[in-house]
C-alpha cells in the first residue's frame, strides 16, 4: 500500500502496551500511532478536537469504561472506526459493545497480523468481526443459547454494568443524565431478563462472567 499512512490513535491505560501497537504498526507502511492517552477523558477531550483515521480503544480506563466512552465520542465522531481490544473474551463483551457504537471487537492476545488485519478492515469502512463473535451473532438470530446478558438492549447493559458494580440509582441516573424514575425500570427489566432478585445476583453473575473486576 502506498500513500500518507492512516493516523490511529490508541486509548489504553497500560504505556507497555501502547507501546506495543506502535512497534506492530511500525513497519507498516500504511498504518502509524499518531496519538495516544491513558484515560477516558484525555480521549473524549482529544476526540472532540482532533482528527483521527481510527480509535483503537481499551475497554477498561481507569476513569470510565469503554462503553460509556463510545456513547460519549459518537455524538462527536459518527462515523470514526473504533476498534474494541480487551482482554476479555469476546463472548462477554462483543455484541454489547458492537451495538454501542463500536466497529469492531479483538481481544488483546490475538496474534498481531490479526490486529493488524482488523485496522484495515475497518479503516475500508467494514467491521470487524472473528468467527467467535460471528457464531455469536448467529446464535442470537437463532435465539438460541445466548447467555442472559447479551438479551439486554444497549441501555440496559450499560446500566447493568453499574447496577454490578455498585452504583446507586440516583448515581447512575446522574451519570447517564436519566431520571431516577428511568433507571428504575430499566432495572426492573434488568431483573426480570437476568432472571436476578437483587443487585448482588446482578454483582455475582457479573463477576463470575468476567463483565467487571
Amino acid at each position: 500500500m502506498t500513500g500518507r499512512r492512516h493516523r490511529v490513535f490508541v486509548a489504553d491505560d497500560h504505556a507497555l502496551f501502547r507501546a506495543g501497537v506502535k512497534a506492530l504498526l511500525a513497519d507498516e507502511t500504511d498504518l502509524a500511532v499518531a496519538g495516544e492517552a491513558g484515560t477516558a477523558k484525555e480521549t473524549l477531550q482529544r476526540m472532540r478536537s482532533e482528527e483521527w483515521d481510527i480509535l483503537l480503544l481499551d475497554i477498561s480506563l481507569p476513569d470510565g469504561s469503554g462503553i460509556d466512552l463510545l456513547r460519549q465520542i459518537r455524538p462527536h465522531k459518527p462515523d470514526l472506526p473504533i476498534l474494541i481490544l480487551s482482554m476479555h473474551p469476546e463472548d462477554q463483551f462483543a455484541v454489547s459493545l458492537l451495538r454501542a457504537g463500536a466497529n469492531g471487537y479483538i481481544a488483546k492476545d490475538a496474534a498481531p497480523q490479526q490486529v493488524v488485519l482488523a485496522i484495515r478492515t475497518l479503516l475500508q469502512g467494514r467491521k470487524y468481526i472473528s468467527p467467535a463473535v460471528a457464531q455469536i451473532l448467529a446464535d442470537d438470530i437463532g435465539g438460541d443459547g445466548r447467555p442472559p446478558h447479551e438479551q439486554l438492549s444497549e441501555r440496559e447493559f450499560q446500566v447493568f454494568c453499574k447496577l454490578a458494580a455498585g452504583r446507586a440509582v440516583g448515581a447512575i441516573a446522574d451519570e447517564l443524565f436519566l431520571s431516577n424514575k428511568t433507571v428504575s425500570t430499566y432495572r426492573s427489566r434488568i431483573m426480570e431478563k437476568m432472571n436476578s432478585k437483587s443487585n448482588a445476583d446482578l454483582t455475582y453473575y457479573a463477576i463470575k462472567n468476567g463483565l467487571i473486576e
